[in-house]
Parts: C-alpha cells; sequence; structure tokens
C-alpha cells in the first residue's frame, strides 16, 4: 500500500497533465480550424488504438488464464469480415454470435 499523501499528489498530478493535454487540443485551437494534416492524422487514430486494446483480449484472454482460444479468434475474424463489409452494428452482433454459437457448440 501508498500512504495517502503519495496517493493524492499522484492523482493530482495525473488529472492536471490529462487537463493540461486535453487542454492543448480544445482550449488552444477550439475555436479555430484544424489544418488538414492534423485531421488527417485523428483520422487514424482509432484504427491504431482498437487494435492494440482488442489483440491481447483476443490472444491472450484473461479468462482462460491467458491460453490461446481458437474460439475467440475465430469471433474476431467474424467480427473483421463483417466490419469489412457491413457496418459496426451488424460486426458486434457476428462476433457475438459467433462467440456465443461455437462456445455452446464446442464448450
Amino acid at each position: 500500500m501508498i500512504s495517502l499523501k503519495l496517493f493524492w499528489t499522484v492523482t493530482i498530478l495525473l488529472a492536471i497533465g490529462t487537463f493540461l493535454i486535453r487542454f492543448s487540443f480544445l482550449g488552444m485551437i477550439g475555436d479555430r480550424p484544424m489544418p488538414g494534416w492534423v485531421r488527417t492524422h485523428l483520422r487514424y487514430t482509432g484504427v491504431a488504438v482498437f487494435p492494440a486494446l482488442i489483440t491481447p483480449l483476443v490472444l491472450w484472454p484473461e479468462v482462460t488464464g491467458g491460453s490461446f482460444d481458437p474460439i475467440r479468434l475465430f469471433a474476431a475474424l467474424a467480427v473483421l469480415a463483417v466490419g469489412l463489409r457491413f457496418n459496426a452494428i451488424f460486426a458486434i452482433t457476428a462476433g457475438m454470435g459467433s462467440l456465443y454459437l461455437l462456445r455452446y457448440l464446442f464448450g
């Protein structure tokens, strides 16, 4: 356990840091149009972040103790295939459906 004083010091410093990061975009350039190169780079943020968040959950899920689960990989591939052709709602539905169906069929 850390001391209460250290906890609150770190919490306040992280809050200030988060505020400054957000203020740099919203407060300083919020009322002006963003340059084209910034909008182009921001367009790829989701494409870069989502795979980084999802890949460990598919390849080394905590629910299996970190061991590989082919059913989860198949569900992720179903999401990818449907997501490339249709919208996100269909992709999520296909992933959930394939995960639950395969869990039911193969345990």
